[in-house]
């Protein structure tokens, strides 16, 4: 017959694996087990960009006409309207007109249909959809934007041949809007992508794209030696009026190079802090 003092050795095994598996909870009693193990690992920034920038290519391609249309014409119709009082030549003022409207194309869809975008998202709950991907915040607004920005470069280089048919400047320097596009592009999707991530109400974000893309317009199309001094003060706080400073320089004939480079670190080097806010303003709103 067995000695009832003694314990039976299997009693030994649940307190052995509860010490392997963690401290107790005071509170259920129970012990813990290890961490789980993520669902899936955080994709690499560049395949994460490639992702979202086929995904919203797709989505943006069936508004494409009507954006381009809109996007154009509305540049289109202001160097119509400046035509009546800027003479048409090499001069200052006709290459001013004529890049600041080509570059407004660009103003219309980064900064302005960007910021109402992402206000949208923000406002429809449309953001737990990409919070719950393994996407850097970097890479959804970057492939957001370039997307957007895809549609600007043939928009751009219709308005700029109108212009300059219609103030009698030379196309030869219309090369630059390949660094133009996407250095003013980057830097404007940024500020509009926080613009409509920071905005408390989708009525908001749509308001402050508007104000942006009107003083793109405002300050981007006149010359700068035309303008009051504090007024110069604000055009040098837009990014998009140094891409425009270099297309504008290029129309010249005889250009300063060294300007033009100049222009366009600039304008590639508010990019960086823009995107930077953008991706912080996302991830703010997103709650990660």
């Amino acid at each position: 017959m067995a000695d009832p003092r003694e314990r039976p050795a299997t009693t030994e095994v649940p307190v052995a694996r509860a010490a392997e598996a963690g401290p107790a909870d005071p509170a259920s009693g129970v012990a813990d087990g290890p961490a789980p193990e993520p669902l899936a690992p955080g994709a690499r920034p560049s395949a994460a960009f490639g992702a979202v920038y086929r995904a919203q290519l797709s989505r943006a391609r069936v508004a494409r006409i009507p954006l381009l249309f809109v996007a154009s014409f509305q540049s289109v119709g202001i160097m119509i309207l400046m035509r009546g009082v800027v003479d048409g030549g090499t001069g200052e003022e006709a290459r001013a007109v004529v890049a600041g409207s080509t570059v407004l194309v660009v103003a219309f869809v980064a900064l302005n249909l960007l910021a109402q975008y992402f206000g949208r998202l923000r406002a429809t709950g449309g953001l737990d959809h990409w919070a719950t991907l393994p996407a850097p915040a970097a890479s959804v607004v970057l492939g957001t934007a370039a997307a957007y920005a895809s549609f600007t470069l043939p928009g751009a280089l219709v308005t700029a041949l109108i212009g300059c048919a219609l103030y009698q400047v030379p196309v030869t320097g219309l090369w630059l809007l390949i660094a133009v596009v996407p250095l003013a592009g980057a830097a404007l999707a940024g500020l509009g992508a926080a613009l409509g991530l920071l905005a408390p109400r989708q009525e908001l974000a749509t308001l402050a794209g508007q104000l942006g893309m009107s003083a793109a317009l405002l300050l981007g199309v006149l010359p700068a030696s035309r303008m009051p001094e504090p007024i110069q003060w604000l055009r040098d706080l837009l990014p998009s009026t140094y891409g425009v400073e270099a297309l504008a320089e290029v129309l010249a004939p005889g250009p300063d190079w060294g300007s033009v480079a100049a222009n366009l670190a600039v304008c590639g080097a508010f990019g960086l802090p823009a995107l930077a806010l953008a991706g912080w303003a996302y991830r703010r709103a997103a709650g990660r």
